[in-house]
């Protein structure tokens, strides 16, 4: 029986400490590891589930009303020098440079963006990975980062650097891993200047930092599959 695209009008977006909100985790770990495994992805660092137990894990979470089945979702974990970042498990292995550039930020504030994932409901809405980074990176700046990480893939890549991401060109093959399969390749990138980010689109500058000025607000965006518009509920006062 095929399904049928739901019809939304509002996206919630909801941000929490990850050790605070037990069941909206839960929720964010099902609809990731179901948008996972219709890739037939499924050994990726970022997909464990021992980061609802970390206390410098920050979640942002999609829903089409408030307390809903989780549509979408985010999370920023905080580099501690004891939990590796994901990122750090990721490609640890094949370049080990990857621990002194973390290890170097974290006096700072760095972290990493991650398991960054939208499910089908919203997918061509417009509000998909760049949106949802977007507001991540804002999260990041108010929790007092400096700087962020990020590994991504192919179809996530140009979304990051319109967000001021740079290629980490460094390590790996020009910054490229073969990663999380042989036959599929990630990307790390850096944002190093989230303060002010000079290197980001002027589209993501502002959104950004209207976000921090004003982190919760509502905000209409043409919504792509009809004439209508999405109204974005964006809460990330934690």
């Amino acid at each position: 029986m095929e399904q049928h695209r739901p019809q939304i009008t509002k996206l919630y977006f909801k941000a929490f400490r990850a050790v605070d909100n037990r069941a909206a985790c839960m929720k964010f770990i099902e609809g990731h590891t179901h948008v996972l495994e219709i890739f037939g992805i499924t050994k990726i660092t970022s997909a464990k589930i021992d980061w609802v137990l970390n206390p410098g894990v920050y979640v942002v979470i999609v829903s089409a009303e408030e307390d809903g089945k989780a549509l979408a979702g985010s999370r920023v974990h905080v580099a501690d020098g004891i939990t590796p970042l994901p990122i750090e498990g990721a490609v640890g292995d094949m370049d080990d440079r990857i621990y002194g550039m973390v290890a170097d930020r974290i006096p700072n504030g760095t972290g990493e963006l991650c398991g960054v994932w939208n499910s089908w409901e919203i997918a061509g809405l417009g509000v998909g990975s760049w949106v949802l980074s977007q507001i991540t990176v804002a999260l990041s700046s108010l929790i007092g980062l400096q700087s962020l990480f990020g590994l991504t893939a192919p179809a996530t890549y140009r979304n990051a650097v319109r967000g001021g991401f740079r290629v980490v060109k460094e390590i790996g093959i020009n910054g490229k891993f073969y990663y999380p399969k042989e036959d599929l390749t990630a990307t790390v990138v850096l944002n190093d200047e989230l303060d002010t980010l000079p290197t980001a689109t002027q589209e993501s500058h502002d959104f950004v930092m209207a976000l921090r000025k004003n982190p919760k607000q509502i905000i209409p965006i043409p919504n792509k599959t009809n004439d209508g518009f999405i109204d974005m509920h964006i809460d990330i006062i934690l």
